[in-house]
């Protein structure tokens, strides 16, 4: 005859065991998908390209140049215009249509083009450009560009973007965007572009169209 002490330890094992066998028997988290850049080109090209170019070189100054840029901060682009948390109307009607791994095809795809460079057009204000994107404003505690975008406007891959030899009429925009509270999905800018007159805002953006 058992004990209540072995018919205790007994009904114990059982429910480990059975336990353990549900635990080996439950599938594993599927893999997030890795991006695809082939189905990144393809899709670019039947949703982004009139407006941003052919792999991402746009030629109009008011939209931006994508190529090259940081897949990372595509995607949170993207999914903010989507989200409505970075207004646009047009950009959240061609976000909307893309899923997320769509966002990140794309992405991978616009990484891994080459970027035709730029250049800089008043060389009046480019000094003065140069000096705030290296140096900062010292007296306004504004920060030198260069130290989240790096010397050369590479920026710093799912931190910073990538700004070297963007359009310098987009780039003034945005800042004035940020300055103006019309563009609020980055509090860091919103606070920097807010210490710059229209003026230097043009320098700045017109040396970093220049940058390579």
């Amino acid at each position: 005859m058992k004990t209540p002490v072995t018919l205790l330890l007994a009904a114990t094992l059982a429910v480990f065991a059975l336990s353990t066998s549900a635990q080996h028997a439950a599938p594993a988290p599927a893999a997030p998908a890795k991006p695809d850049i082939a189905a990144g080109d393809t899709r670019y090209n039947s949703v982004c390209a009139a407006c941003h170019g052919a792999a991402g070189n746009s030629g109009t100054p008011a939209n931006p140049k994508l190529s090259q840029q940081h897949p990372e901060y595509i995607v949170k682009q993207l999914t903010e215009f989507k989200s409505g948390k970075r207004p646009s109307p047009i950009m959240q009607g061609f976000a909307s249509q893309l899923t997320d791994q769509d966002m990140k095809n794309i992405a991978a795809y616009l990484g891994s083009q080459k970027s035709k460079a730029g250049f800089a057009k008043d060389k009046e204000l480019v000094a003065l450009g140069e000096k705030i994107y290296r140096g900062g404003i010292q007296n306004r505690q504004m920060p030198a560009c260069a130290g989240c975008h790096s010397p050369n406007g590479a920026g710093i891959p799912a931190q910073y973007p990538r700004l070297s030899g963007q359009h310098a009429d987009y780039t003034a925009g945005q800042l004035v965007a940020f300055r103006d509270g019309a563009r609020k999905n980055s509090p860091q800018m919103s606070q920097i572009a807010s210490k710059l007159n229209d003026r230097e805002i043009r320098a700045v953006a017109d040396y970093i169209a220049g940058l390579r």
